[in-house]
């Protein structure tokens, strides 16, 4: 099946929050014009989501198909393994100043450079495993500027758990949400292995009982891109 390939450009952006410069991964689609308005999805493990999830493919394709609004994706990939742990675990040294990038300098930045909605409908974030804890807990904590997210089998641990029962009534999340059915032994970087199946289980309770547009699912596999990737087809439909 053939259609229009978008762009990926690299951008360079200082974070004072996090004393450091972050690349960014920018995809445009093959229509893109300043005249029109996107909505950006905003990807943790930047890198990951176009190699291994082929993401900018699959957008081409919906938006091709006029399956999905008009999309540009900002991916910010990660320097290590440790340095993921530190900016997208909860526990992690530099998370809470990794949080306060996305929304305070990440955002005004694409909103200088980009024709960008420029409202919380407009933002999304995505992530799998510990970039989908940190795309949900930066999403909790500014509900009205990221208003939509997918998670990809997130970490859960009880601090996760009990920032989703706190939130409040009133603000308007749009959330896609699965996880493995398999994933109940997973090697993590620091905690040995873990049961995600249960926790993820055990969000979803909690975050039915929310006033949200939530989808919750179960696929049949395990903790890899193997499932991730074909899952974020119906990921952006369900959101865009």
């Amino acid at each position: 099946m053939s259609f229009p390939r978008g762009t990926l450009n690299e951008l360079k952006l200082h974070s004072n929050a996090l004393e450091e410069e972050m690349t960014l991964l920018v995809y445009q689609p093959a229509a893109f014009s300043p005249l029109n308005k996107y909505t950006i999805m905003i990807a943790q493990d930047g890198r990951d989501y176009f190699q291994l999830g082929r993401i900018g493919r699959v957008a081409d394709e919906l938006l091709a198909a006029k399956k999905i609004e008009n999309l540009m994706i900002i991916g910010i990939p990660y320097h290590s393994v440790e340095d993921r742990w530190k900016k997208y675990h909860p526990d992690g040294e530099q998370n809470e100043a990794y949080i306060r990038f996305l929304a305070h300098e990440l955002v005004p930045f694409i909103d200088r450079t980009f024709p960008t909605l420029q409202v919380g409908m407009g933002r999304a974030l995505i992530g799998d495993s510990l970039g989908a804890t940190v795309s949900l807990r930066t999403a909790l904590r500014y509900p009205h500027t990221f208003s939509k997210v997918i998670l990809q089998s997130p970490y859960v641990n009880e601090k996760v758990l009990q920032e989703t029962r706190d939130f409040p009534e009133g603000p308007q999340l749009d959330i896609y949400h699965t996880v493995g059915s398999k994933e109940t032994e997973v090697k993590t970087t620091k905690e040995g292995i873990q049961d995600f199946l249960t926790p993820n289980r055990e969000l979803s309770r909690t975050l039915e009982t929310k006033t949200l547009s939530y989808h919750y699912g179960e696929f049949e596999g395990g903790h890899f891109w193997t499932h991730w990737q074909p899952d974020i087809k119906e990921a952006l439909q369900k959101i865009l």
